[in-house]
């Protein structure tokens, strides 16, 4: 009876020239090993030898019967069939079979001019079927699927994949404005989180069917988009596209509405006014605007009171909030000269409806 081989077949190069390699006495010709493939018997030049219990065959001849290619390099013998790959070192009992580590019971090594490698593990890592005639000294090996060289020797295929993306959960939360609402801005800040981390790249966003991409911030956790001029008083739609970290794909939407109610947010400063004398040190600025809203005071010294201003030296900035009745106060502390000319900036945004409006005074410093 045969006795089963159960490791399988690899794939190698041809001879590779060794300078100083130790000459091996071969067996007589009466004792030498034969081996077929599927029934076929295979002439090897130089013949397969036994070495330690396990026979050796050369690279080429067997392998390409096998339909492996190999290539060999720097002592590195590299092969390839389908989707399986090996790695041996000439002299090393490691081997590599499809990126995971195994041991060999003898290394690859060289006679002569050429290189041999060890039938058993060749046998295994290539998906073929390897019987030893010991009486016989016959090797017979048998490629799955017929007479041609094997294709995929994976014992268990996954199914494949369906066609096209797979679909991802990842969700929209906290949008800004909010599903359904209506906001009293034309130029609304658009914003919103993912639910889970995404692919920051891969995100596009879309405002009323145009893409807007390149003008959002997008991060993996979210993205904002700040309209560059005011949008039309009516519904639009926000659409995000993109891929969760795993590659599946998601597509989700929201509307609002803008411009939909007049704006509200005013501010009217009580002082100074515009055109007054105050400090050259420091002044207070006092005035009302929408409840709860973020007060932006700039002041400092301008060359040119009649045209934008150009802030010097000594500027000031500062930020506070109203009360919820819209009330604010604020000291601004300059460092300033009797007679400078001086340039003041409120800006008041309505927590709300992100509505800014803002108010310049000119004044003089006394």
């Amino acid at each position: 009876m045969l006795s089963p081989h159960r490791h399988l077949a690899f794939a190698f190069i041809t001879a590779v020239a060794a300078c100083g390699g130790l000459a091996l006495s071969l067996a007589p010709a009466s004792a030498q090993v034969s081996v077929t493939v599927n029934g076929r018997g295979v002439d090897f030049e130089p013949p397969p030898i036994e070495r330690a219990g396990r026979i050796f065959v050369p690279l080429r001849g067997v392998f390409e019967r096998l339909g492996a290619s190999v290539v060999y390099a720097n002592g590195t013998i590299n092969a390839t069939r389908g989707p399986v790959t090996v790695s041996l070192q000439i002299g090393s009992t490691q081997a590599t079979v499809s990126g995971q580590q195994q041991a060999l019971d003898v290394a690859p090594f060289i006679v002569g001019a050429s290189t041999y490698v060890p039938l058993r593990f060749v046998s295994q890592a290539l998906g073929a079927d390897v019987n030893y005639d010991a009486a016989n000294r016959i090797v017979a090996i048998a490629v799955r699927g017929g007479h041609g060289p094997p294709y995929g020797p994976v014992p268990v295929q996954p199914p494949p994949p369906p066609a096209g993306p797979q679909p991802s959960n990842i969700g929209l939360v906290q949008q800004r404005p909010e599903r359904g609402s209506s906001v009293r801005t034309t130029q609304p800040t658009i914003s919103a989180d993912f639910s889970a981390r995404v692919d920051p790249n891969s995100v596009r966003i879309f405002l009323d069917g145009l893409d807007v991409t390149a003008s959002s911030t997008r991060s993996q956790t979210g993205f904002i988009f700040e309209p560059p001029s005011p949008l039309q008083s009516q519904a639009h739609v926000v659409r995000v596209v993109g891929r969760d970290r795993d590659g599946g794909r998601f597509e989700r939407s929201w509307s609002f509405t803008s411009g939909s109610v007049p704006p509200q947010n005013v501010l009217d400063l009580d002082r100074p006014q515009d055109g007054a004398a105050v400090d050259a040190s420091s002044f207070i600025v006092r005035g009302t605007t929408a409840p709860n809203a973020r007060v932006r005071i700039v002041a400092g010294t301008v060359g040119d009171v009649a045209g934008p201003f150009a802030f010097g030296a000594g500027n000031y900035a500062g930020d506070t909030t109203a009360d919820a009745n819209g009330r604010f106060t604020q000291t601004v502390t300059l460092n300033t000269v009797p007679g400078a000319r001086i340039g003041l900036t409120v800006t008041s945004t309505d927590p709300l409806t992100r509505e800014g409006v803002e108010k310049r005074l000119r004044l003089r410093a006394r």
